[in-house]
């Protein structure tokens, strides 16, 4: 297949830059993860769902990803500006649970909804609670190259020790520090931040560790510089988030990093931009928000949203409408319908895959693959080239086809994963989905026995 040459854009350089991987073939992905304190929004999920078509495209065109993902489980303070309690703590007391117990309720929705999303899962998913001795010796580097000071509540990065500080977000230092000098407190300038926070004088936390500094908790910035270093190195490929990311958090990421190692940790900094609700930046901090559950209690296919937000490009904010959904519903079942109506799978059509390599190598450019499917759908080439042209486009079709379906009876998805061949799973999807009826009488006495047989009865892998 010809190849067109991958193009990103790096908001570091603020430039559309062709990407070169930093070693042959394998390459170093981060991406900002979720704070566990409640349920992830559906806001999160379209930032993670770019994050997710970066790794399927770096994969597409030859590359091995080492994908790690981050959960900050302690240590993210409700203000951005260090102040106010730990998100973890408030939202132990809001649900009546420990931190340690709401850290393992919300990571585990969170791993069940980007299942439901059908992301690829990362190769290592570090907790910050379980990289706390990584977190210290980081500040101590930091520390012993002169960029900390110590105020009554914690150690705090001096960001006036770095004339670059703020590069990736272009700040205006000067203009921070103006405004904010009457609400400083002890910390000595606007953008300066916590690397490690003390725990209250006679109160104890529920999550705290001992430091060489006092007993307390690691700052929010710190855990992704520490866990990015120890997993991918000290400048690896790509550093992945959201646009509230930008002027903050992975500021202080690279400030961090490059007072520790000289470097910029990542080569190429992609952010995704904002769903929208009515307009506004959905966020949890509001006190409503949308989970995944929340749609699918109404009735929708969690893959109908990822169909949704794959009609706008990543650096393009989407406003999140009800309407907006129903149109992918529909966009969606027309899209299934249609392909398996095609048939068997013939010869793929390579001026058509090169196509759409060009437009997904386009700095993701998904909705323009988009549009291109539905060119090939409804277009005039045989059934057997367009149907497997599709599936050549999305090389999971095949399994979310009866993976979708079996969902549809109640069939364990995980034995559906084991069971079926890309060759006959789209005709078993179709009989499940479309006449299940059909299915269960073609399936004899299988039905509801022993589904890994009868799954690998009807795909064919018997």
């Amino acid at each position: 297949m010809s190849r067109r040459p991958l193009v990103l854009y790096d908001n570091y350089t603020r430039t559309l830059r062709e990407f070169e991987p930093l070693r042959p073939a394998s390459i170093g992905l981060y991406t900002c993860g979720p704070t566990v304190y409640d349920y992830q929004h559906i806001g999160n999920y379209r930032t993670f769902l770019f994050e997710d078509v970066l790794k399927r495209v770096l994969e597409w065109n030859g590359y091995r990803v080492e994908h790690v993902m981050n959960v900050t489980d302690v240590g993210h303070l409700v203000s951005d500006a260090d102040t106010g309690e730990d998100k973890m703590e408030k939202g132990a007391r809001r649900t009546g649970r420990s931190a340690w117990e709401i850290a393992e309720l919300y990571t585990g929705a969170f791993l069940e909804d980007i299942q439901r999303l059908n992301f690829e899962a990362p190769t290592v998913l570090c907790r910050a609670t379980d990289h706390i001795r990584e977190q210290i010796e980081f500040i101590a580097d930091i520390e012993k190259n002169g960029f900390t000071y110590r105020t009554s509540d914690g150690i705090y990065f001096d960001t006036s020790k770095q004339p670059d500080y703020g590069y990736l977000a272009r700040l205006d230092r000067a203009g921070l520090d103006a405004g904010h000098r009457v609400d400083l407190g002890e910390k000595r300038g606007a953008t300066d931040f916590a690397l490690w926070k003390f725990s209250p004088p006679g109160e104890k936390r529920q999550m705290e560790w001992e430091s060489p500094w006092g007993r307390g908790f690691p700052g929010w910035h710190i855990e992704c510089s520490a866990m990015a270093q120890k997993y991918l190195g000290d400048f690896f490929d790509i550093h992945c988030g959201g646009e509230d990311h930008i002027a903050v958090h992975h500021t202080n990421e690279i400030a961090q990093t490059e007072a520790r190692v000289g470097t910029r940790l990542a080569n190429f900094w992609m952010h995704g931009y904002f769903l929208l609700c009515n307009d506004a930046k959905m966020a949890k901090s509001a006190g409503e928000f949308l989970r995944i559950q929340a749609l699918i209690d109404r009735g929708y296919d969690p893959l109908a949203y990822r169909y949704l937000c794959l009609t706008a490009h990543y650096r393009s904010q989407l406003n999140f409408t009800w309407d907006a959904l129903d149109a992918a519903v529909t966009a969606l079942d027309r899209m299934r319908n249609g392909v398996f109506q095609l048939g068997e799978p013939g010869e793929v059509d390579a001026s058509y895959l090169e196509r759409f390599t060009a437009e997904i190598n386009d700095d993701l450019n998904v909705p323009r693959a988009l549009a291109l499917a539905w060119e090939v759908l409804r277009g005039g080439l045989p059934d057997a080239t367009r149907k497997a042209t599709l599936l050549a486009f999305d090389r999971d079709e095949a399994a979310n086809a009866i993976e979708h379906a079996a969902q549809s009876l109640g069939i364990p998805l995980a034995v559906v994963r084991d069971s079926y061949s890309d060759e006959r799973a789209d005709y078993a999807a179709h009989l499940m989905l479309v006449r299940p009826d059909q299915f269960v009488a073609w399936a004899g006495d299988e039905v509801p026995g022993d589904v890994a047989a009868l799954l690998r009865k009807v795909t064919g892998t018997e």
